[in-house]
């Protein structure tokens, strides 16, 4: 038995040695990895080195994502979108389409398109009757305040928009079209009148009789001095000339006649005050037919418009003396006045054309427009100062520009 446990215990101790031997060496390798590492160990660590690097280069990646996120929140804080070549591109077209003023219907239905046939569209697009109608009425109030009648304004409005309505305009070229079509209006309505100088040299040649020229209008137009003028303008270009103050009825009419007479070196004939004006102008023409001069001019007294014992004494005037041409004459600032007496006396006698005077301070020009549309006749000659020779032959394309057309 002793010995079976003596065998025991020797193995026992023996292990045990052992298990301390292999113990102390591993210790040793532990503290000496470099002269005992094993050729296996080598890619092993390689290994683990390039997962550091990795673990490294998404760390520095995650850290750069950061610091970008912090730039563009901080952008966008201030009010700054960073945004793509073509996300720029989409965005002005839009506001291109903004501001051509196109619905919010318009704008979905375009935004179906292609983008070119999208840029196509806010350059240039057909107008509507609603897109005609916001335009002009700018444009209406702008003539009404020019002294254009509103029966001229309507006439205007009726005429551009069956140019414009469904037409396909350049937006760019929107305001060129409207002042053409405009332009083309106005050239419409104003005639272009006859060289009243040539006409009475051509009447003078198949003619053995005077040519007549009746003068009507409200007082204080500027009859008397319109007469003078034209009287100068005909006497310069060889035309013998006599007036007949047949205006009977305005105090000292009769002696502003005599005084311009005296200074243009030609004959007045007259009557006393209160009497029949016709006798007056019948008086004028036979001396005229005796002495062989070349044209009668008629002064009549100012008749308003509204007067109807007064217009009717202009008709008997008329049937008596059988006028070549009665001649309206307005001022040029009355406005719509002068547009309502134009019509008047062109329902009454009929105008064949018109005078208007104080066009030099007249700076809208509303009234040519309005008279020329309502008597359908011409402007003849615009009084542009007080001197004789301020009397101006009436040029249409002449007064379209200077409107600004």
């Amino acid at each position: 038995m002793f010995g079976f446990l003596k065998d025991k215990l020797k193995n026992w101790i023996g292990s045990t040695k052992k298990e301390v031997e292999t113990k102390a060496k591993k210790k040793e390798l532990a503290e000496k990895p470099e002269k005992n590492k094993t050729p296996k160990q080598e890619p092993i660590k390689k290994e683990k080195i390039k997962i550091e690097k990795k673990k490294r280069s998404k760390q520095e990646l995650e850290q750069e994502r950061i610091t970008t996120q912090k730039v563009v929140s901080d952008i966008k804080e201030e009010g700054t979108e960073i945004k793509s070549p073509e996300e720029k591109l989409e965005e002005e077209v839009e506001k291109l389409e903004k501001q051509a003023g196109t619905s919010e219907e318009e704008q979905k239905e375009t935004k179906k398109l292609g983008f070119f046939e999208r840029l196509k569209k806010v350059f240039s697009y057909t107008l509507t009757q609603s897109n005609f109608d916001s335009i002009f009425e700018e444009l209406e109030l702008l003539l009404l305040e020019s002294n254009v009648a509103l029966e001229v304004v309507e006439t205007l409005k009726t005429k551009l928009e069956k140019e414009l309505v469904g037409k396909e305009l350049k937006k760019d070229k929107i305001a060129l079209e409207i002042k053409e079509s405009l332009k083309r209006s106005i050239k419409e309505i104003l005639i272009e009148p006859e060289n009243l100088v040539e006409q009475i040299k051509e009447y003078k040649k198949i003619a053995k009789k005077p040519y007549k020229i009746l003068f009507f209008g409200i007082n204080g137009a500027g009859k008397t001095t319109s007469i003078a003028k034209l009287c100068h303008l005909l006497n310069k270009n060889k035309l013998s000339c006599i007036l007949a103050a047949a205006d009977t009825f305005r105090a000292a009419s009769i002696e502003q006649l005599e005084i311009h007479g005296n200074k243009l070196g030609v004959k007045v004939i007259k009557h006393a005050y209160g009497s029949d004006p016709s006798a007056v102008a019948f008086d004028a023409i036979k001396y005229a037919e005796q002495n062989k001069i070349d044209v009668v001019l008629i002064d009549t007294a100012g008749r308003m418009h509204t007067k109807e014992n007064l217009l009717k004494e202009m008709e008997k005037i008329c049937r008596v003396t059988q006028p070549n041409l009665k001649v309206f004459v307005a001022e040029a600032v009355s406005g719509n006045d002068a547009t309502e007496q134009a019509k008047a006396f062109n329902e009454l006698i009929g105008i064949d054309g018109s005078i208007l005077s104080k066009v030099d301070v007249d700076e809208k020009g509303g009234t040519i427009v309005s008279i020329g549309f309502v008597t359908k006749k011409p402007i003849l000659y615009l009084g542009i100062g007080q001197a004789y020779e301020d009397l101006e032959l009436f040029n249409k394309k002449k007064f379209i520009e200077r409107l600004g057309l």
